[in-house]
């Protein structure tokens, strides 16, 4: 009947400690050790398997409603997932406000996540009246404790746009550079831009096609897959390949950038890098990147019609 020994022997099950794993039996020794004494952890630990559905048959609802008996109690990872159920409106209405709170009495207790995530409330202005100053604040916060590529990233946009601290390019760079390093898609594409344009570092179309080349790969943001073809169709910092350029055009144009469409539309109308002429296919690109708010798009398909 020991309420301890029941919950630790919960989290053995549940981590395969020292015996089989086992979600069924940890969920069965979990609801034991809150059903005595309402254990923060257990409530916390039962509120998991609802959440992931492991054990138990899944349930944003009752994840939520043990969520919330162990964040009442001050449980600061209870707090974090309540803040998230609020956050995407999982087993509860949405709220911001909401959201806002729990992240905020996560935060305070040392959480790196809730405080990278109360960050970006106080940048979008989301649950809470907007401050760069803040956002600011938390970034640096939730990057002290753990070095988090995310937060180290929006340090890096913060000095890159000069919101809640004095602008520097310099101190971007370095920023970025952190996060990249840790394979963060949008940072690698900010690193690679600074390269290219020469902000904050030395220019270099060299270091510009690694990063452009490490982000484009990761698949995001599609930008970044644009500028890697047009180095790769102008041979800046590599050495020229139009069918390296035309392929990562498509997949630039497959994820919605409307200037690698029109590109697309262009090969295919004069039957460039490798692709043959198709007025079909060039119609559709065309179409596609018009969509997509392309000026130059517009006008084509314009005269094509």
């Amino acid at each position: 009947g020991n309420v301890l020994a029941q919950y630790d022997l919960a989290v053995m099950y549940y981590d395969g400690r020292g015996v089989a794993q086992s979600d069924v039996k940890a969920f069965e020794w979990f609801s034991k050790s809150e059903a005595k004494r309402g254990m923060a952890a257990a409530q916390y630990g039962l509120g998991i398997m609802y959440d992931k559905g492991r054990g138990v048959a899944q349930s944003d609802v009752k994840a939520f409603e043990w969520y919330s008996k162990s964040a009442a109690q001050g449980h600061v990872m209870a707090q974090y997932y309540l803040a998230i159920l609020y956050d995407s409106g999982q087993g509860v209405a949405q709220s911001d406000v909401k959201a806002f709170e729990w992240y905020s009495k996560s935060a305070a207790q040392g959480n790196v996540l809730a405080q990278y995530d109360l960050a970006v409330m106080y940048y979008d202005g989301r649950g809470i009246a907007q401050s760069d100053v803040k956002a600011f604040e938390w970034f640096s916060k939730s990057e002290a404790k753990r070095g988090m590529a995310a937060a180290q990233y929006g340090l890096g946009i913060m000095y890159d746009k000069g919101r809640g601290v004095a602008q520097s390019d310099v101190k971007a760079f370095e920023w970025y550079s952190k996060s990249a390093a840790q394979g963060h898609a949008e940072a690698q594409y900010n690193l690679a831009v600074m390269y290219e344009t020469g902000q904050g570092v030395a220019q270099s179309d060299v270091k510009a096609f690694e990063w452009y080349s490490k982000s484009a790969t990761q698949g995001r943001p599609a930008e970044a897959q644009y500028n890697l073809a047009v180095m790769y169709e102008t041979g800046k910092g590599t050495s020229k390949n139009t069918m390296l350029a035309n392929e990562w055009y498509l997949k630039a144009a497959d994820n919605g950038n409307a200037m690698a469409q029109f590109t697309i539309g262009n090969n295919y109308l004069y039957g460039r890098n490798g692709l043959p002429k198709n007025r079909t296919q060039a119609l559709k690109w065309f179409k596609k990147a018009a969509d997509n708010g392309n000026a130059q798009a517009k006008l084509v398909l314009a005269g094509l019609q």
